[in-house]
């Protein structure tokens, strides 16, 4: 494989390990609800740091705006309100299906359809050649992998099926509409190329054009998850844990952030490396290095101390299924 293909896969890589392990710090946020650690890590990570990394990474980025017309911001913005809302579902589907389930519909169908959308819009020429079929078998078995994952997780914990509160269909009906929902940051990515263009044409190099795209989008992501948080904050009456703001939650809320985002803006470079099916091919493979982190974490962390051997056989069986789909997409990439 190229050179560039395999700092492609490794940056990929890294974004996954980034991403996998963003909610870690979560865990150590003990005095703070959660919704005042969300919304710090709303902010940090849908405002200051894209807006951060724009300025110093994109040359003449305010410029860059101001030759693009409004309707070149419509996509990014509207995807990423779009993903914004699956975030805010996310949490709802977990509570009502258990994690099991809950992660088998969204990260699947997440994963699927944020690879085969771009594919199929921007780069439809690819499906039937060789290259194509490696990809859609990698998918499939990528698909696989996500299931006996999420089945090892169930027996992990002891899971059934079933609605934890409410109606099962209406659960079943929400994981589905934010497993629809979740690709789109990645849909924003992918259509809000228009921006990078001109990005490039303004003088940034075709790696960094991508941070003048992630701005715009986490802009509409910004709008549910902010939204959310400050409903809670107000129903709960937990804005008075402001008040000492230099407690330590308020920095794993800020490293929740910079994981975050950190993950995104390498996945933005790792995509242009990987080529003209970046924005799809990539996709997948963050997702499965996000999966495997996530999982891998879990057992270093001892979550999987005491689960039952069948549970144990099914995860690395799952990682392994992930791990081959990693190398059937990398050669249908290449």
């Amino acid at each position: 494989m190229a050179v560039n293909l395999w700092l492609g896969l490794l940056l990929t890589m890294v974004a996954g390990l980034l991403s996998g392990n963003c909610m870690l710090p979560m865990k150590f946020a003990r005095r703070w609800p959660w919704e005042n650690t969300w919304l710090v890590f709303s902010v940090v990570s849908l405002v200051i740091l894209p807006w951060a990394l724009a300025f110093t990474l994109v040359d003449h980025v305010g410029a860059v705006y101001a030759a693009l017309p409004a309707s070149v911001f419509l996509a990014p913005l509207g995807f990423g309100a779009g993903w914004g809302i699956a975030q805010v579902l996310f949490g709802l589907s977990i509570a009502r299906l258990g994690m099991a389930l809950g992660y088998a519909i969204i990260v699947g169908l997440g994963a699927l359809l944020g690879t085969l959308v771009p594919l199929f819009v921007k780069n439809r020429d690819v499906i039937g050649t060789g290259g194509g079929t490696l990809i859609l078998s990698g998918m499939a078995i990528m698909v696989l992998g996500i299931a006996v994952s999420a089945r090892a997780g169930k027996a992990r914990e002891g899971l059934s099926e079933r609605a934890a509160s409410g109606s099962y269909a209406a659960a079943l009906a929400v994981a589905l509409l934010c497993g629809l929902m979740a690709p789109m940051l990645n849909y924003a990515f992918a259509f809000g190329q228009g921006i990078a263009e001109e990005a490039v044409r303004q003088g940034a190099s075709p790696r960094a054009a991508g941070y003048a795209v992630w701005p715009i989008a986490l802009l509409g992501g910004l709008i549910p998850n902010a939204g959310y948080s400050f409903w809670l904050l107000s129903r709960n009456g937990t804005w008075k844990h402001f008040g000492n703001a230099w407690r330590p939650d308020v920095w794993f809320g800020c490293l929740m952030g910079v994981f975050w985002m950190g993950a995104f803006a390498i996945y933005g470079v790792s995509s242009v490396y990987l080529g003209a099916l970046g924005t799809s091919v990539g996709w997948a493979l963050f997702q499965i290095f996000m999966i495997m982190t996530a999982n891998l974490s879990g057992v270093l962390s001892g979550e999987w101390k005491g689960a039952p051997p069948a549970a144990k056989r099914s995860l690395w069986a799952g990682l392994a299924l992930l791990a081959i789909a990693t190398a059937v997409i990398a050669a249908g990439n290449s």
